[in-house]
């Protein structure tokens, strides 16, 4: 190995594998490593997270779910390499080839997440208390986010002149008191929905969904990579930041994001009362209340024009996930009217 291409502490790594690299590129946290058998990515993590992943990655193989880059032992079987104060795993090299379009590559990713929350589901038992609970938690919350925007209206309404960022913040009001709305009207028909459901469907969660955790072979085939967030919880959870983040931009119709969440849906349908905390979550809009409150909470001077342009594009992200909960919402009545309709005739 040329010592002048890789660095001596991966080297040292590297002899507890059953490989002999000779050459080396950096790619930040991940090493891409030439050997005499192929080349292989070696990711470097902090000690404190847990390599509970492994053992995720493990029970989604053992279930069947094979779209995920493999870890492979060192020398001794274990999956991670504690070496200086920092963890390290070995994979195998995905080319990441790019054959398709961009929309394309997202519907595979969706399918092949909803392949793998099939494929890991389980049901467990939760109490009518719990949910009470954890639907009365969500409320108060949202309430006293609610309490707090009509507040910050009534003081901006108040002064004789307005900054930017208040009188900003005062043209977007009708949109976000909507939005708020429209979630806890979605959050109350969950509820009511689960008052008498005794169970509740869990999956293995990837965890950090994103296009660059989903890497494609040279087939083009695609495979998740960096699963060292990976646990047990709600569907929901894998798709909101995703969501979140791909509508957080300039204003633009969604219909691609719906046409990857129903590509999602048809390999894993939620229930009734799924889609409705699924459409609460998505449209509540935690973003720009949090940058209101950052401005109210200021304790000195602030750069308005700073602070104008972050409302700006939160209220983006507000009216493209308001788009896309809306028609969803539509789609979901109209399944649910022609499906009525089927059952009268």
């Amino acid at each position: 190995m040329d010592d002048r291409n890789f660095l001596k502490e991966e080297s040292a790594v590297l002899k507890q594998y059953p490989i002999n690299p000779y050459f080396a590129e950096d790619f930040g946290k991940v090493k891409k490593v030439y050997t005499n058998t192929g080349t292989y990515a070696l990711k470097k993590i902090h000690p404190h997270e847990s390599t509970d992943f492994i053992r995720h990655i493990q029970h989604l193989y053992q279930k069947g779910y094979n779209r995920i880059v493999p870890v492979y032992p060192a020398n001794d079987g274990r999956y991670a390499v504690l070496h200086n104060k920092s963890l390290y795993y070995l994979m195998p090299w995905m080319p990441n080839e790019t054959r398709e379009d961009q929309s394309q590559r997202h519907q595979q990713l969706f399918r092949e997440l909803a392949r793998m929350h099939t494929l890991s589901v389980k049901e467990l038992e939760i109490s009518a208390e719990v949910k009470q609970e954890h639907y009365e938690k969500t409320l108060k919350e949202w309430e006293k986010e609610e309490e707090f925007i009509n507040g910050f209206l009534e003081s901006c309404e108040d002064r004789v002149y307005m900054s930017p960022f208040e009188l900003t913040f005062c043209l977007y009001y009708i949109q976000i008191s909507q939005a708020i709305q429209f979630a806890k009207q979605k959050l109350e028909s969950w509820n009511e929905k689960t008052k008498e459901q005794k169970k509740t469907r869990t999956v293995t969660l990837h965890g950090k969904v994103s296009p660059e955790h989903f890497l494609f072979d040279e087939r083009g085939y695609g495979y998740f990579i960096n699963f060292e967030k990976a646990r047990q919880g709600s569907p929901i959870q894998d798709l909101l930041p995703f969501l979140a983040r791909s509508l957080k931009t300039q204003p633009k119709y969604g219909d691609e994001i719906i046409d990857w969440i129903y590509v999602y849906l048809k390999y894993f349908p939620f229930r009734e009362d799924e889609m409705q905390l699924f459409m609460s979550y998505l449209a509540f809009p935690s973003g720009i209340i949090r940058v209101a409150e950052m401005y109210h909470q200021r304790k000195s001077e602030v750069d308005e024009r700073k602070f104008v342009q972050k409302l700006q594009r939160q209220y983006w992200l507000l009216s493209n996930t308001g788009y896309v909960v809306t028609k969803i919402d539509e789609m979901e009545k109209q399944k649910e009217q022609a499906k009525q309709e089927g059952a009268q005739s």
